[in-house]
């Protein structure tokens, strides 16, 4: 068993965590004080999905931020807004990630309609709609690729499951970079928790192992691992 600090260790890293990043949130008093294997833990993932630098450019990474913390209401998320400023985005670029987040919520009754009433709007296209929505809001405002890794962890981060597929496809057909894909959808993680971002990498190893989209080598590795149900009945470990 991991020993909790003494008052002294204890206000001295919370004094030092403070210096490090600028400000200090009551949730870290909380773990630092009765879980430090955690917390540390908690810091080091912290900042390898929220700050290392990885396949994102700054503001590409900070766009995908705004639009995703705008989706969950996450207030408390300013010090993205900052980094997102920081990176160059403008007040037009800001306001481009709220109307793309309400996009993606309003724009998900296009998955309504393409999965309950197919038969009755036969001549509809709902994917190809939807995407043409995005597109008009989109203006040359950010790159065509920014906009829907945005869109993409909009769906991610509430589970729509309809939009996270209809992104992929569209992704593999524009030519985006699989890596950024995962980048942007490691984002959610941290406002959602991890089942979200689960549930979007399934339905993504479910389209490749369907032949809907075409993986580079690499990914296609993914693909062709067997059961990765881990959930399923029947799976080890699980009753």
């Amino acid at each position: 068993m991991i020993s909790p600090p003494t008052p002294d260790e204890l206000r001295q890293r919370l004094t030092e965590l403070r210096a490090a990043r600028g400000y200090l949130l009551p949730h870290h008093g909380a773990m630092a004080a009765a879980a430090p294997d955690l917390h540390a833990a908690y810091l080091t993932m912290y900042k390898a999905v929220t700050l290392t630098r990885r396949h994102l450019d700054d503001f590409t990474k900070e766009f995908v931020w705004l639009a995703i913390l705008t989706t969950m209401r996450e207030a408390v998320g300013t010090h993205h807004l900052e980094l997102f400023q920081r990176a160059g985005g403008t007040d037009d670029q800001a306001c481009l990630a709220f109307q793309l987040a309400g996009y993606a919520e309003a724009g998900d009754c296009f998955g309504f309609v393409d999965q309950h009433w197919r038969a009755f709007f036969a001549g509809v296209d709902a994917e190809a709609r939807y995407l043409a929505g995005a597109e008009a809001l989109r203006q040359d405002r950010v790159t065509a690729e920014a906009a829907a890794l945005a869109l993409l962890a909009c769906h991610a981060a509430k589970g729509r499951h309809w939009g996270i597929a209809t992104h992929l496809k569209a992704a593999y057909r524009e030519g985006f970079d699989e890596d950024r894909l995962v980048e942007a959808l490691t984002l959610v993680i941290w406002p959602t928790g991890v089942n979200r971002f689960l549930e979007a990498c399934t339905i993504w190893h479910d389209l490749m192992a369907a032949g809907a989209v075409t993986p580079s080598p690499r990914y296609q590795a993914w693909a062709d691992t067997p059961s990765q149900g881990g959930y399923e009945r029947g799976a080890p470990g699980l009753t």
